[in-house]
């Protein structure tokens, strides 16, 4: 089964587990790393999320996948915070988090860049926009690999 196909289904299998428990599911991933594949699902909720919130979801999830069986073959389920340098990928996020200081990675580079940091505009017709020191910045989202938020230490 596709990598996509598999999240696609686990991210409905998850969904109702982590809402029930008043979490936001932030992201599901299905990655190889070495000869092993990780399950990785992402939940946060206001405050932050502790490690047993993360051992509830895990519990319950890791039952609904054994019986579901979605995916052939052994990997590892890993429950966790999204972090605080969290990814955006839902439109939602793009609007949460207007306001905030991102870090745009785009596939290609732009005037010699792949890297920007500015204040999130949002998403607005399918471009994320940011204010970089005052220049406005448009990013088509499928140019884009990546937009997280970024954690200053002051």
């Amino acid at each position: 089964m596709a990598k996509r196909k598999v999240e696609e289904i686990v991210e409905e299998i998850a969904l109702p587990v982590v809402e029930n428990k008043g979490f936001e599911l932030v992201d599901v991933e299905f990655v190889k790393e070495g000869s092993s594949w990780f399950l990785r699902v992402y939940i946060d909720k206001p405050g932050g999320i502790t490690i047993d919130d993360c051992s509830d979801v895990s519990n319950e999830l890791g039952k609904l996948l054994d019986k579901a069986d979605p995916i052939q073959g052994s990997y590892y389920l890993e429950v966790s915070s999204p972090g605080l340098e969290r990814p955006l990928k839902k439109d939602r996020d793009f609007e949460r988090y207007k306001g905030e200081t991102v870090e745009v990675r785009t596939f290609r580079a732009i005037d010699g860049h792949k890297v920007f940091e500015g204040t999130l505009l949002g998403l607005v017709e399918g471009n994320i926009e940011i204010d970089k020191d005052g220049q406005f910045l448009k990013f088509p989202r499928e140019s884009v690999a990546s937009v997280k938020k970024v954690f200053k230490f002051k």
